[in-house]
């Protein structure tokens, strides 16, 4: 953050006790702390825990995570939740952090979570392209290499010592 959100001066790094270098607002008299967009993305379990669920959008091959980002005012579970019914007609539980990342392009730090779905049918919007369920060892060829659903699925498998 190179301006104030409130009166567009520039910013300046001031130490602040217990902070450290902190944008300041000379013109405000304030420190401005960063403001960044919060996501969530899921892994999505079936019920015997031996597949995930991946999926492609916008016209795209890459194989991702489901993911959207948090409303204000909602709690990150909630917006797993939300998001996974929104995108995929899952109804899920057992929804478990597992790993965080900040993606610059979009300056969105996105929270990680697993979940369980009910159910394996899928009901697809049009948010959605394609989703398919992979086998666990199926699953870690198929993603999108190189991009935060791969470091988030082998994050997770990783810690289920898979």
């Amino acid at each position: 953050m190179n301006y104030c959100s409130v009166c567009g001066c520039k910013l300046e790094k001031r130490f602040l006790k217990n902070e450290g270098d902190i944008p300041f607002c000379s013109n405000c008299d304030t420190f401005r702390f960063p403001v960044f967009n919060a996501a969530v993305s899921m892994l999505i379990l079936n019920q015997p825990l031996d597949k995930v669920l991946l999926i492609q959008q916008y016209q795209k091959k890459d194989n991702i995570l489901v993911a959207g980002y948090i409303n204000q005012g909602e709690r990150a579970e909630d917006a797993v939740a939300r998001e996974v019914s929104e995108e995929v007609g899952l109804e899920i539980s057992h929804i478990s952090p597992n790993q965080s990342q900040f993606y610059a392009p979009s300056n969105t730090l996105i929270l990680n979570y697993s979940c369980i779905a009910q159910q394996e049918d899928i009901a697809l919007t049009d948010e959605v392209d394609k989703a398919q369920w992979f086998g666990l060892d199926e699953a870690r060829q198929a993603i999108k290499p190189n991009s935060l659903a791969q470091y988030f699925l082998e994050s997770f498998l990783t810690k289920q010592g898979k």
